[in-house]
């Protein structure tokens, strides 16, 4: 598969259009449907953006997100965080057959610093394969902890660094951490196990 293409999602296309409608029309031509006369919006979490085919990234997922999760038809989330998943999104997964894979990071500044490297090789051989797929990573802002994820992640498509730096960056914004760019530039590819499932996701 090539590392970089256009997003030819569905839902990506929809929330687009969606979005683009909500800005040049008046409140009351919104795209929302009625159902026993509430109207129902589609919203992504924060910082949601499609990463590669069968892969997503957002922040923390809300109540208010779950309507538009589940059009993604989700198999799995990665949760990079250490706390307990709350109740409510649990029930969420449960009543949509979506694995949960929790890969403790702890969120502080220097959060990367001193991270065991087998938890990214671990969250990245859970996020390669396809059988995984549709997946979403999350933590809290999906910043630093899932952009670092996905940094490895394009080191793995034969991304040029300064790329999956300007990712990165684009995400955190004025959060961006030297010590996260740091972590994604000494990562070494050749330490993840590739299954069967996941070579020919990364073959360019």
């Amino acid at each position: 598969m090539n590392s970089t293409h256009n997003c030819q999602h569905t839902i990506c296309h929809a929330t687009i259009e969606a979005s683009s409608a909500v800005a040049d029309d008046p409140p009351e031509n919104s795209p929302t449907s009625a159902v026993n006369g509430e109207e129902l919006f589609y919203m992504p979490p924060l910082n949601f953006s499609m990463v590669d085919y069968g892969i997503f990234r957002s922040g923390f997922p809300k109540t208010t997100n779950f309507r538009f999760l589940k059009t993604l038809g989700l198999r799995s989330i990665i949760y990079l965080c250490p706390e307990p998943y709350p109740e409510e999104n649990m029930q969420f997964l449960d009543a949509n057959r979506v694995r949960l894979f929790q890969f403790g990071i702890e969120g502080s500044k220097e959060s990367f610093a001193n991270i065991p490297h087998y938890i990214i090789t671990s969250a990245l051989e859970v996020l390669l394969d396809e059988r995984n797929h549709p997946v979403l990573i999350h933590c809290k802002r999906g910043k630093h902890r899932t952009g670092c994820l996905v940094g490895c992640l394009r080191k793995l498509q034969n991304w040029c660094l300064a790329s999956v730096l300007d990712e990165y960056v684009r995400f955190a914004a004025d959060k961006a951490r030297v010590s996260d760019q740091r972590f994604m530039e000494m990562f070494d590819p050749s330490s993840v196990k590739l299954l069967s499932s996941s070579v020919s996701y990364i073959r360019s």
